[in-house]
């Protein structure tokens, strides 16, 4: 992974902490994910007629990963209303770099070295060290954890399924594109039949939230799908899960929600899980 790709990863990450707080932060969380993705579909489609479309190849893909994107619109919000961000965030993020190493080598047969790996590792424990932050393990909500899970599965298949579709796909930002149209779509549509009193609310009261909030998702989406398409899956999931970092920052400093040791404990081994994945790259 070039130092180029490593960059860029972290300002997705940075970009993705941010709409998930303004999901945390912005009234009837669903109503919010869907203006937030509708608002991603829009600017998204003000990009096609500077892209190539996907080539039809990676279509299948395409669909499918749409459909499990549009799942994990509807967990993370969910989660978001039985816990806080500073435990649901890493819990979600945590579990998925793992995933994507085993999908990566079961599906794209990627392989990654030991030093790898061991980064992997400490990075997926250091995001998970979060979720102990600012309480006992006993103040966990069990549904908060269930549907951090349930989103962290998500995160796991779409980031597999986007890396392998973005390689068949000839033009990697155009899959980017097509992706957050349909799945902006897709989840604004039915977020619309389930809450369309507190969306009407979220687009008077709060659209620029929303506009700020697709524009920051599209972009991160945006350079993960390149990054997966030119650098290994597990590395790419695993340097992405830095976002807790700056996660833990927005809970601290604007959520209120606490600082705890854990949050050095973290600090120490996600640095720690990037100078080794460098190594291993």
């Amino acid at each position: 992974m070039s130092m180029d790709v490593t960059l860029l990863i972290l300002v997705a990450a940075a970009l993705h902490a941010g709409w998930n707080a303004l999901i945390k932060i912005s009234g009837d969380r669903i109503a919010v994910m869907g203006v937030v993705t509708l608002a991603g579909s829009i600017l998204s489609m003000l990009a096609l007629p500077f892209v190539d479309s996907p080539d039809p190849a990676s279509w299948p893909l395409l669909a499918l990963t749409i459909l499990i994107h549009t799942g994990y619109h509807f967990f993370l919000p969910v989660a978001y209303d039985h816990g806080d961000l500073g435990q649901v965030y890493p819990i979600a993020r945590g579990t998925a770099p793992i995933l994507v190493t085993l999908g990566a080598l079961v599906f794209a047969g990627e392989q990654v070295s030991q030093f790898a790996l061991v980064g992997i590792l400490c990075l997926a424990i250091g995001v998970m060290a979060l979720t102990f932050d600012g309480g006992k393990v006993s103040a966990i909500k069990p549904k908060a954890v269930l549907f951090a899970l349930a989103t962290g599965v998500c995160i796991a298949c779409y980031t597999v399924v986007d890396g392998l579709g973005a390689r068949q796909a000839g033009s990697i930002i155009g899959f980017a594109v097509w992706l957050t149209i349909g799945d902006g779509i897709l989840t604004f549509l039915i977020a619309l039949f389930w809450k369309r009193h507190e969306i009407t609310t979220v687009m008077r009261n709060n659209m620029m939230t929303g506009l700020a909030g697709g524009a920051m998702q599209i972009g991160a989406y945006w350079i993960i799908i390149y990054a997966l398409a030119v650098a290994p899956m597990g590395m790419v999931s695993g340097l992405r899960e830095t976002s807790v970092l700056f996660a833990a920052l927005i809970s601290t400093f604007l959520l209120k929600e606490g600082f705890g040791v854990w949050r050095f404990v973290s600090a120490g081994l996600v640095t720690f899980g990037l100078i080794i994945s460098r190594r291993g790259s």
